[in-house]
């Protein structure tokens, strides 16, 4: 162990002595120091801004149809409202137009599913806030308190992102 010291020592007096020879040496060895550190830095800023580059790229891709989607849903709501006539008090000629409009609205609601659209889930359930947007509310005794007790516009979620929040009823 004495050893190492002794060496260690010995190199550390050759480095004083080149230095104190040469200040050529340490001012590149500074120099180089510095570049190497601005090679890192670089490196890491390029790293970061792939990264980032990247994370944009994949939200682009994944909410790509986000305006067709919100562009669609009214008429999606529009067909619901048809679909709700009274079948009773239709004739046959008007029937068949109805079921029409049930075969558009089953393909379209389809369509959207494949998209990655799906209803939010509001009824009976508790007041999400960040889902959701009360516009009425009501005092039933008989329900839980912050609970929907009626939805006035379904809301939708796009992947993962709420593209149309549910216009709902919630008791007080």
């Amino acid at each position: 162990m004495n050893e190492e010291v002794k060496t260690q020592d010995k190199i550390k007096k050759v480095v004083k002595k080149v230095k104190k020879e040469n200040p050529e040496v340490t001012k590149l060895t500074l120099e180089k120091n510095e570049l190497s550190d601005k090679v890192l830095r670089l490196t890491a800023e390029m790293q970061n801004m792939s990264r980032r580059f990247e994370q944009e790229r994949a939200n682009i891709y994944k909410y790509d149809g986000e305006r067709l989607v919100k562009e669609l849903l009214p008429i999606v709501d529009n067909f619901e409202r048809a679909i709700k006539m009274d079948d009773d008090n239709l004739t046959d000629e008007l029937s068949k137009f109805l079921s029409g409009f049930k075969m558009i609205y089953t393909s379209m609601v389809g369509t959207l599913k494949a998209m990655g659209v799906t209803e939010i889930e509001a009824l009976g359930k508790e007041f999400d806030p960040t889902k959701m947007e009360a516009i009425m509310t009501t005092n039933i005794l008989e329900e839980e308190q912050n609970v929907v007790v009626e939805v006035m516009q379904k809301g939708y979620m796009y992947n993962d992102k709420v593209i149309r929040v549910a216009m709902v009823k919630v008791n007080e």
